[in-house]
């Protein structure tokens, strides 16, 4: 079967063109599931500390569609200074989802002086694609030689999808960036269409569907829809892959863009209820933690001990509490009191290594499942 290729003269897709009827009785329970997600961020205090697992777990699993193995465990365990992974293929997994968490937090802060936009989207490309495989493919410029997807290894002959050409490149994302910021219908079907263009340009040798994915809590944070770029889509396209890459092919293929916006609203409207279980039993959890936490310790530094735990839930026990001002013999006698009822030992004490925990009630709620047991 010859690869599909691009939709040249098809977008964006007129409103006509699209069937309403079809998403109308969508667009009501996906918006109402973002509004509620969007209020119960905005009564935490610290969303970005609490949340931090949740994000953390979505570059996990937006790697992860890409073919990366490694897990949220692992990355967080790196991060804190465990040691690194034998195999070198699952350090470049590891290293390509930190680089991902440090590129949208670098996007998140460069809004503030830029729209979301190609020069945004080029700064953050550079940043993903730092010292990982795909280091070459000129990180942070557009595509200058045409590329394909498919298998790996594939060619422009045995590919399922050929992007837009380089020479019509610029022009595309000209196109795009203005559907982007126009006042559409609906903006949550615009932000459907302005993800699946992206994808169908993709304009970077390497990494779009990364970037493809980061633009989703942008978008929302730019649009105010979120008061913080926290929404997390990749855990349902990971869930329903097959599906997901079916219908963004069938966009250049069959000029579906219906078919792709009643995937994208039950994904958005999904996963925005998931989010919400999830951001709320953390939130619960640091409530009831928090008091424990203070009675067990004894110690004026109890609050300052959960964010941590909350940011960092994966730690060298030297470094606890660290950041937040916690003298050290206290970090010490708080390690010891709390250990046994709330810590996973990763890694024991060893000569002048220090022992690694995990705490692992917040990490099994981000992960959906039990990672880790036992005390």
């Amino acid at each position: 079967m010859p690869p599909v290729k691009y939709h040249h003269g098809k977008f964006p897709p007129p409103s006509s063109e699209i069937d309403w009827e079809q998403l109308v009785p969508l667009i009501g329970p996906a918006t109402m599931a973002l509004g509620e997600f969007k209020g119960l961020l905005d009564a935490i205090p610290n969303p970005m500390v609490l949340l931090s697992p949740l994000s953390a777990q979505e570059a996990v699993l937006s790697s992860k569609i890409e073919g990366t193995q490694a897990t949220l465990g692992e990355v967080l365990e790196y991060e804190a200074g465990g040691d690194a992974p034998q195999s070198a293929e699952r350090l470049h997994d590891i290293q390509e989802v930190l680089n991902y968490r440090q590129a949208i937090n670098q996007a998140t802060q460069r809004m503030s002086e830029l729209p979301l936009c190609g020069r945004l989207l080029k700064e953050a490309h550079a940043i993903l694609m730092s010292s990982v495989r795909g280091k070459d493919k000129d990180a942070g410029n557009y595509k200058k030689t045409p590329n394909a997807i498919g298998a790996p290894g594939c060619t422009l002959e045995t590919a399922k999808f050929i992007p837009i050409e380089p020479e019509a490149l610029d022009e595309g994302m000209t196109r795009w960036e203005n559907y982007m910021h126009s006042e559409q219908p609906n903006i949550l079907v615009q932000l459907g269409i302005v993800h699946a263009e992206f994808e169908s340009l993709h304009p970077f040798l390497d990494g779009n569907g990364r970037l493809g994915r980061m633009i989703l809590p942008l978008f929302l944070y730019e649009r105010k829809m979120l008061s913080y770029p926290a929404f997390y889509l990749s855990e349902y396209l990971e869930a329903h892959k097959d599906e997901y890459t079916e219908r963004l092919l069938a966009v250049s293929r069959d000029n579906d863009w219906t078919g792709w916006s009643v995937f994208f609203l039950n994904a958005l409207e999904t996963q925005a209820r998931e989010n919400t279980r999830k951001a709320r039993a953390i939130m619960q959890l640091y409530e009831q933690r928090k008091a424990w936490i203070q009675e067990k310790a004894h110690s004026q530094y109890g609050v300052a001990i959960m964010d941590f735990l909350f940011s960092q839930p994966i730690f060298k026990a030297t470094d606890l509490g660290a950041p937040q001002g916690v003298p050290a013999p206290t970090r010490k006698r708080i390690i010891r009191e709390i250990r046994e009822d709330l810590l996973f030992e990763l890694r024991p004490a060893s000569g002048s290594r220090p022992a690694i925990y995990a705490y692992q009630e917040l990490l099994n709620i981000a992960e959906g499942k039990d990672i880790f047991s036992g005390s």
